[in-house]
Order: C-alpha cells, then structure tokens, then sequence
C-alpha cells in the first residue's frame, strides 16, 4: 500500500512539473493592430470582367500568438466607412449609397462585420487562417492565407457573398442576367500593421 502511495506521488508531482514545463514552452503574446495604419480593400467584379474597387476601416483587431504562430484573434470593421476608389464625383457618391443599402450591405441595419479567427497552420510563405465571417448577422467559416512582412502581416481573403444575402445581380438568385451579373466572390485585401 505505501509503495502504491508512494508511486502516485511520485506521478503526481511528474505530472506537475511536465505540465509547468509544457506551459512555461508555450509562448503566448497578444498584438493589437494600428488601426490608422491598417487597410482594408475591396475588389467586386461584372461578368464583363470590369470591376469596382474601394477601402473599409477596421475598428479594431488583435492576434494571439502561441510560439508565433496565430491562435485566435477578432477583427471589427466598420462598414459605414465602405468607399470606393475607381471612380469620382457623383458615380463615387451613387455606388457608395448603394453597396449601404439593401440591395447590399444594409449598412443601416449592420453597422459592423466580423472576423473571428480560430486557428492556423504553417505554411510555405505563413499560415493557413480558419476563421468565422459574419455580415449582415449571418456567419459562415473562411480560409485564407496570411504572410508575414516587416511591419505586420498581408492577408488576402475571398468571400461569397450570396452566403451573406446579398443580392443584387446575383447569379445565385437570379437567372438571364447577361452582362450585368455581377460575380458573387468579393476579394478583401489587407495590411495588417501593428
């Protein structure tokens, strides 16, 4: 009975100091992006292959790294600020008021989007992200590619945006469209500047 007492402390306290081992490993830190300095790009696309491109703000997002590689985060970004930059004037202003209304973003309903990072992988050139996207309430999971540079990471993400209901010249809601379908992948792309 002693030697099986004496085993069990044994274990316990090996288990103990393992565990400390293990976690004393684990690097942890947390990097809060520069909002200022961030950006943020939109790319939409016609069937035509023409395309309308702009900026969004983020709010606010931080990282949590284990060992360097991305655990977790959560990126909020402001969709009041959706702008668009190929264009001037009156055009700028009319595209603007319409990728706010229901027809696409509902900017007025959904002031903000959404991004919840799960995880990631290492890769050749970074890390393979899974997160969760949510706009206009409606969440779906995504998968992109982060690479590291100088000042923080570049992030290229693809979404489709049917998913989240919007759908104006949709060919996912609407058929016979021709040349004004306007495809249902958007591209983001982002600096991300801490």
């Amino acid at each position: 009975m002693k030697i099986f007492k004496t085993l069990s402390i044994l274990f316990y306290f090996t288990f103990l100091s393992v565990s400390a081992q293990s976690n004393d490993s684990n690097q942890e830190s947390v990097q809060k992006i520069n909002t200022e300095k961030s950006s943020l790009k939109w790319i939409g696309e016609k069937i035509t292959t023409s395309q309308h491109y702009g900026n969004l703000k983020f709010e606010s997002g931080e990282l949590m790294f284990i060992n360097d590689i991305p655990s977790s985060g959560n990126f909020i970004v402001d969709m009041t600020s959706i702008s668009v930059e190929d264009i001037k004037g009156k055009g700028k202003q009319r595209l603007e008021g319409h990728l706010k209304s229901d027809d696409f973003f509902s900017v007025d309903k959904h002031k903000k989007a959404y991004l919840l990072i799960k995880g990631s992988k290492k890769t050749e050139n970074g890390f393979l992200v899974d997160a969760d996207l949510t706009i206009k309430d409606i969440t779906h999971p995504v998968q992109f590619d982060m690479i590291k540079n100088q000042e923080g990471f570049t992030a290229n993400l693809t979404f489709d945006r049917s998913k989240y209901n919007i759908r104006f010249r949709s060919g996912s809601f609407f058929e016979n469209l021709g040349d004004k379908l306007i495809l249902d992948d958007v591209v983001l792309s982002s600096e991300l500047i801490f």
